[in-house]
């Protein structure tokens, strides 16, 4: 392929520093679409939480690179050492260099063409690499065309994720407890979770005679009876919706009696339906 940018064949020799720490592929990521998919809020905050650096970027030029300098590309993808131009540093502590270079592999289009990708506005999800001015992509398809909807979406994602209180990254279930009330159809049960930080995240449900349930989630030691459960398409709904398992592990119960451990999986099963599904429409890679 030819190319008039300001990009040469030695510049693809610098590929290979990135192509080094460059993903590996599975099987089971070979046969991936070739039509980009709209991507969800869950998608978009996948990205948006693995990505040290995020930039809207104009490509400049792309350049194709030879089978030997592009192992494992996933089946109907082409491997690119694409040059953008930045036009706007939406994340990065360090800054970023005007022009950027990275590896892309792109989807080929169904009669196995190459997209037409030079002049094209994108959103480029990354973290910075050896040399000044390359980064390597978070994923494979951490190139993502940038419309203003979701240029938008992805700002407002990072700035929930940047605030000093928003919701850790959940981990795992730890344990969960279930009292019974004095009469009939009443009791509470509080499920703690483990995150990342080390923060203390819990859930709990509250059931009355006559009521429908009501269960919120506390971001710290006080569980508010008042709060109300995350809207989708939050961040604090995303952490829970894409992270807590589909049903509560026997480890979450161990302490309880039999009675106690069935009322908590229930009531655990009530917070899953409320959450609803996660709406990923891309496999993380």
């Amino acid at each position: 392929m030819k190319s008039k940018s300001s990009m040469t064949f030695r510049n693809m020799a610098a590929a290979c520093l990135i192509l080094a720490a460059y993903p590996q592929v599975s099987a089971a990521q070979t046969n991936q679409a070739t039509e980009p998919a709209i991507l969800s809020y869950s998608d978009l905050a996948d990205l948006a939480d693995a990505a040290p650096l995020v930039a809207a970027a104009r490509i400049r030029s792309i350049i194709a690179l030879p089978a030997e300098q592009a192992q494992n590309v996933p089946a109907g993808q082409k491997r690119l050492y694409v040059e953008a131009e930045v036009t706007n540093l939406i994340r990065g502590e360090s800054g970023i260099s005007p022009l950027v270079y990275y590896l892309y592999d792109a989807p080929l289009n169904a009669r196995g063409k190459l997209p037409k990708l030079k002049k094209a506005n994108v959103i480029l999800f990354a973290r910075p690499a050896a040399r000044p001015g390359e980064i390597q992509l978070v994923t494979r398809d951490a190139q993502i065309p940038a419309t203003p909807a979701t240029l938008e979406k992805v700002k407002t994602i990072l700035s929930d994720l940047m605030t000093e209180r928003a919701p850790p990254r959940i981990i795992e279930l730890g344990d969960a407890f279930h009292v019974a009330g004095t009469v009939a159809g009443e009791g509470e049960t509080q499920i703690f979770l483990r995150t990342a930080s080390g923060e203390p995240v819990s859930l709990s449900i509250l059931r009355r005679p006559g009521q429908e349930p009501k269960w919120a989630v506390a971001l710290g030691e006080i569980v508010d009876e008042a709060a109300r459960p995350p809207a989708p398409g939050t961040l604090l709904w995303y952490r829970l919706a894409c992270s807590l398992p589909p049903a509560l592990p026997e480890r979450s119960v161990r302490a309880l009696s039999p009675s106690d451990a069935e009322a908590a999986r229930v009531d655990y099963a009530l917070i899953i339906q409320s959450l609803g599904n996660c709406g990923r429409t891309r496999t993380p890679l």
